[in-house]
């Protein structure tokens, strides 16, 4: 038994691989979460293959909706299955099946978004969708902000403004961050500034959005404050320097307050 996770285009349909659209052809059946989405796509390609409704809906039904088939593909509305939607939970039924699963490279919104948006990109988290409100947003936010790497998020345009003004009170409001909108589509667009500016820019928000910010710097230490409260518990010389630096003084200023000790 074969999984395929197929990453299908989430703007121009040109954005999908050879090999994505050969095991749509090879597949017995392509299983999806909306038919006529994926619909389109088979026609426009000429592809034959019958498609099979699969959500978060008829996930309990899964095993059942998928035992006539030996081969079966699988792609959500856009982009890769499993990146916030139903398909990592699909993945994880068909390991404990037995399934061989595998997942082909493909259009995703977080890579583009990133890329573009002139920030910081050798270390980032992707935090896909936020919780929508209470206590555990809260926390998460604040979480994302002590990370100090890069964040990506996924918003919709209702919910857009709500969470550049929560982002405002835990990053500030000049932070800067690309919002990135449309991607791959007729009005892509991608915004550069600050969380104040971004919400602004976007009174009346359109579209499907990926959020990118910059990596939020902690407060340097008060490095006279942790000299004496480690002098007090009788560091010097190296081992003053080590302590300096792993609670985050500069290295050059670390050495200088341990040296004046001796």
């Amino acid at each position: 038994m074969r999984l395929v996770l197929v990453p299908t285009p989430i703007g121009n349909l040109e954005d999908i691989t050879l090999r994505a659209l050969r095991t749509l052809k090879e597949a017995e059946v392509v299983a999806c979460e909306d038919t006529r989405r994926t619909g389109l796509l088979l026609r426009h390609y000429g592809i034959p293959t019958p498609t099979l409704r699969l959500d978060q809906h008829t996930l309990d039904r899964a095993r059942e909706l998928l035992a006539p088939y030996a081969y079966v593909a699988y792609a959500t509305d856009a982009g890769t299955p499993g990146i916030s939607d139903p398909g990592a939970e699909l993945v994880r039924l068909a390991l404990e099946w037995g399934w061989r699963v595998e997942a082909l490279p493909g259009p995703t919104a977080l890579i583009p978004a990133l890329v573009a948006s002139g920030l910081p990109t050798h270390r980032f988290t992707f935090e896909g969708f936020l919780p929508k409100g209470g206590r555990e947003r809260r926390e998460r936010l604040r979480a994302l902000a002590r990370e100090g790497r890069t964040a990506v998020l996924y918003e919709s345009p209702h919910r857009l403004r709500k969470t550049l003004e929560d982002l405002m009170e835990v990053y500030g409001e000049a932070h800067p961050v690309a919002v990135a909108r449309e991607i791959s589509k007729v009005h892509e667009e991608v915004f550069r500034g600050s969380l104040k500016e971004a919400w602004a820019r976007f009174a009346e928000p359109k579209g499907e959005f990926v959020l990118v910010l910059g990596p939020k710097e902690a407060p340097a230490p008060d490095a006279e404050r942790l000299l004496a409260e480690l002098k007090g518990q009788g560091l010097s010389g190296k081992a003053l320097f080590r302590a300096l630096v792993a609670a985050g003084v500069a290295r050059n200023e670390a050495y200088r307050l341990s040296m004046e000790e001796r």
